[in-house]
């Protein structure tokens, strides 16, 4: 079974977002692996998904709260339970992504995690989250900004927010098995 999953970043505005359409197969993190590879993160910093009460995280972390081992539970478990779950990736800047299960459709058995759609630049890693990404925002659109030529240098010489390239990240998950 595929799932069409559309994955939107919580605080932001206008919103960043990205379509999915993803084996029900997956655990929860092969599904953190491709939403790394879909919102554009580095993969640099833990993550945990909230399904309801549930927590799921990587195994073998210590934890503040009981954390279930997201390589043990698959998405087409959690749509059986929830059309709707959180995930947080990097707990300093928290960047929650609220997730939606949309559509499923039968799988060919050959079928691997697509993106079909998305608006807007993925936010720098360690920018501080949110309101950390506004500031930076305001930062490199304004020349007269104290901290414009650093964070312009920091993120390699410029950064569109508005881009976002749908070709790329095919061509990142065409090569996934």
């Amino acid at each position: 079974m595929q799932y069409e999953l559309t994955v939107a970043l919580r605080g932001i505005m206008p919103p960043i977002w990205r379509t999915l359409d993803v084996p029900g197969n997956l655990t929860l993190h092969n599904l953190h692996e491709v939403l790394q590879v879909a919102m554009g993160w580095e993969n640099a910093h833990l993550y945990l998904f909230q399904v309801g009460r549930q927590v799921y995280g990587e195994s073998g972390r210590e934890w503040a709260m009981p954390v279930a081992d997201a390589t043990t539970m698959t998405l087409a478990e959690i749509a059986a339970k929830t059309s709707a779950f959180t995930y947080e990736y990097d707990m300093g800047d928290s960047w929650v992504h609220e997730i939606t299960v949309g559509q499923t459709r039968e799988g060919n058995g050959e079928d691997r995690p697509r993106c079909t759609g998305g608006a807007r630049a993925c936010p720098p890693e360690d920018c501080g989250g949110p309101p950390g990404y506004e500031g930076f925002l305001a930062a490199i659109t304004d020349p007269r900004h104290e901290e414009h030529d650093a964070l312009l240098e920091w993120v390699g010489g410029q950064f569109d927010p508005e881009a976002f390239d749908l070709t790329a990240v095919e061509r990142v998950f065409s090569r996934l098995r």
